[in-house]
């Protein structure tokens, strides 16, 4: 029987990677995103490749009344959400706390924090009416450790794992699985967008070593989701061989 999971985030990188690898794996799909044309392309892409049904949602996950409004446009048939994959989020900027960019600021706890609650919200109630469901939030490393000029962004995934741990427990007497993922460093376009489009400086992140790829990260997440009725993978770290900690690379 095929499931219905909802992506955040799936214009890119990570959301867009679990999109493709979930459609193969008999999974349903909503996808949600800011960048309409990529959303469509998306679509199409799975479509010639999977039996996969497909709904789309272009909004900004920042902007509550935007959010409502989507979830609250589904069609009755798309309104049982089996899975939930909270993964729009995003780096912007790295500075010390003093020298911080406050709109850098308010991007990454609108997304990171607040949409996500924002989603978890709108989608929550109906899997504890039903007794089922699973929440994925994707975290980070940040989100277990702080590194330098990261001050801000760690403190989101650091929020994203409290309340991962949060979801747990106010869903467990419903019987909805709560998970998170937690990348180590990934090549996708966090850091172009985290260094403003500067494709040089976003180049040099991966120099030297062989990082994760969002395929790496959709894996871990269809293997999370797939498990059987009675096992949850709470939290789960996922890291380069070539990295240990946040700021430990190996380079060669």
């Amino acid at each position: 029987m095929k499931r219905t999971a909802l992506i955040t985030g799936a214009t890119a990188g990570i959301g867009e990677a679990t999109a493709r690898l979930l459609a193969k794996n008999n999974f349903d799909l909503i996808l949600t995103g800011r960048r309409k044309e990529r959303l469509e392309k998306l679509a199409a892409e799975i479509q010639t490749q999977t039996q996969s049904k497909i709904h789309l949602l272009s909004f900004d996950i920042r902007n509550q009344s935007e959010t409502e409004k989507a979830i609250k446009s589904l069609p009755k048939e798309w309104t049982k959400i089996d899975v939930l994959i909270n993964n729009a989020g995003l780096a912007a900027g790295m500075a010390t706390l003093q020298e911080g960019v406050i709109d850098d600021w308010e991007r990454m706890i609108d997304t990171n924090i607040k949409g996500l609650l924002y989603m978890t919200r709108l989608v929550a109630p109906a899997m504890v009416a039903r007794g089922e469901g699973h929440i994925v939030n994707i975290s980070s490393i940040a989100g277990k450790e702080t590194y330098p000029m990261g001050n801000v962004y760690c403190a989101t995934k650091h929020a994203v794992q409290s309340l991962t741990q949060g979801m747990r427990l106010d869903m467990l007497k419903h019987g909805i699985k709560v998970s998170s993922v937690s990348p180590g460093a990934v090549e996708t376009e966090f850091s172009l967008v985290r260094f403003n489009g500067d494709t040089e400086k976003a180049q040099k992140v991966y120099d030297g070593f062989t990082p994760l790829f969002a395929s790496d990260i959709a894996e871990t997440i269809l293997f999370v989701v797939t498990r059987p009725a009675h096992v949850n993978i709470d939290d789960i770290l996922v890291m380069p061989t070539a990295q240990a900690f946040s700021r430990e690379f190996y380079r060669k």
